[in-house]
């Protein structure tokens, strides 16, 4: 499993992310909010690919503690 993380100091609310991952993003007042932070195997390209179409790496996918 993982989890995906937003920095809100650098999300500028383009919304390309919420398009690859809308089962765990959205936009919330011009920025990302995060809906489901816990990335499973069947998700996981979706949320890949929130993170890299990011134009200011605003997303971070790591492996979950403990899984």
């Amino acid at each position: 499993m993982w989890t995906v993380t937003a920095d809100f100091a650098r999300c500028e609310g383009h919304g390309l992310c919420v398009e690859e991952a809308p089962g765990h993003l959205r936009m919330d007042d011009d920025l990302v909010a995060i809906t489901e932070d816990v990335v499973t195997g069947d998700e996981l390209p979706g949320v890949r690919a929130a993170v890299r179409v990011c134009p200011v790496a605003a997303l971070r996918l790591e492996p979950r503690s403990g899984s």
